[in-house]
């Protein structure tokens, strides 16, 4: 069972792979050279992944740039294990799904599902935010104030930049990817649930994930300081 999870993940990964890797070999001639040797261009926290600080300016990533920050959303930073981690401890608790069981067996399968469905979705939508020039990362707010910034937070779950950078667009590629993660993660499950549905809820999933860790991003530095001063 988990090495036809591992098989499925592969194979998508390589087909998205074979679909934007023109996107990915060509570079932006437009892009800003001294922020794409800015390594705060492509920052990726352990735990609300790629943003662009306030101090940086929010210029197009250039195809290698794209490509770094799916290899370290996807492989290279510990978020991707960590959120796999939890959420397969979740579902070790809840038992589910039931036939795999409890005990190291059964926790392996729902950490290799979880870890494979986020690869697939990060393949799919860093493939689809490449072919669409949108923005994968969230930018901090160049705003003041709790709710101007909240508001910033939660508005930029649900729609991106395109290339321009200024102009917003919905995010289809995030949720595409949400929900074709979840519908191939239904081929692996041996209850062999509804597809459709396996989908949505992934989609539901992130949903919530990105409006809580958008929130979490946008004041890290505020809750930083405010734990520094505590210890």
């Amino acid at each position: 069972m988990v090495s036809y999870a591992i098989s499925a993940v592969l194979r998508i990964s390589a087909l998205a792979f074979l679909v934007v890797s023109p996107s990915w070999a060509q570079e932006t001639n437009a892009a800003n050279p001294k922020a794409q040797e800015n390594a705060k261009a492509i920052d990726v926290n352990w735990f609300y992944g790629a943003y662009v600080p306030k101090e940086v300016p929010l210029v197009t990533l250039t195809g290698r740039q794209r490509f770094k920050l799916y290899l370290a959303q996807s492989f290279t930073t510990p978020g991707i294990y960590i959120k796999s981690t939890a959420l397969s401890l979740s579902a070790q608790i809840t038992n589910s799904p039931p036939e795999w069981s409890g005990g190291i067996a059964g926790y392996g399968r729902r950490f290799g599902s979880r870890y494979g469905q986020s690869l697939i979705q990060n393949t799919l939508s860093s493939g689809g935010n490449a072919l669409l020039g949108y923005e994968p990362r969230y930018d901090r707010c160049r705003c003041k104030g709790f709710w101007p910034r909240t508001g910033h937070a939660f508005m930029r779950n649900f729609v991106t930049y395109d290339r321009t950078e200024k102009k917003r667009r919905p995010q289809f590629a995030l949720y595409a990817g949400a929900l074709g993660s979840g519908a191939i993660s239904s081929l692996w499950f041996p209850s062999k649930p509804n597809a459709w549905v396996e989908g949505y809820q992934a989609m539901i999933l992130q949903a919530g994930w990105g409006l809580a860790t958008n929130w979490v991003g946008e004041f890290a530095p505020e809750i930083t300081r405010t734990l520094k001063i505590k210890k």
